[in-house]
């Protein structure tokens, strides 16, 4: 019976200090050479143009940035607040050709060519927009923070009126909506206010309008 060769044993021992020499030996090598870190690719953007408040603006914008964030950021018109940035609020109310909208919902890149109207776009100190001085009449804000959102979403139910666009308080749908505080009341629903001023701003809007809700 052959015996084994003492020469090609291998102790357990011999065996954890080749494989923590290897170890040590791999750590080194990598440390000496480290990889070239990974460059990440800019992300897309696109040229946009914009007329806001009357006057045309060319902006270089990330595909991701939202048009509340266009308005806030890189033109500068802060009265566009932003609140819950998930379009809950309303604070970041606006009017995109005319019909209200979330600015924080929609991406700029989206709306090549459109006209966008901010609060700033409304009126001015000197001038008030009737539902601007209205709000001031009739105290439909407190702390303010909501108001720009609320006046440019005022500005666009009256519109909706106007043009017989009926909303979930609307009971025949044939027929053409009044003005109520039900109506007025369902459609400012997205706008909140936790000052509690809804009441005021009904009445803002009602005088606005012409008529008694």
């Amino acid at each position: 019976m052959d015996t084994p060769d003492d020469s090609l044993t291998i102790s357990r021992r011999d065996l954890m200090i080749v494989g923590a020499a290897s170890a040590a030996a791999t750590t080194a090598a990598a440390q000496a050479s480290p990889a070239a870190p990974a460059v990440s690719a800019p992300p897309p953007s696109a040229q946009v143009s914009l007329q806001v408040n009357g006057k045309a603006h060319i902006l270089a914008l990330d595909n991701r940035t939202t048009l509340l964030d266009a308005l806030r950021e890189h033109l500068h018109l802060t009265g566009t607040k932003k609140g819950c940035d998930h379009g809950q609020c309303g604070a970041c109310t606006v009017l995109l050709d005319g019909v209200r909208i979330n600015a924080c919902l929609t991406l700029a890149v989206m709306h090549e060519g459109a006209q966008v109207t901010t609060i700033e776009g409304l009126g001015t100190p000197r001038k008030l927009h009737p539902m601007q001085a209205a709000f001031v009449k009739h105290d439909g804000y407190q702390c303010g923070y909501c108001t720009p959102g609320q006046i440019c979403s005022a500005v666009g139910v009256l519109d909706e009126l106007r043009r017989g666009v009926p909303s979930h308080a609307t009971g025949d749908l044939m027929a053409r909506p009044l003005l109520s505080v039900d109506e007025l009341r369902e459609r400012m629903s997205g706008n909140l206010c936790r000052c509690g001023a809804y009441s005021n701003i009904v009445d803002a809007m009602t005088e606005v309008a012409g008529g008694r809700a």
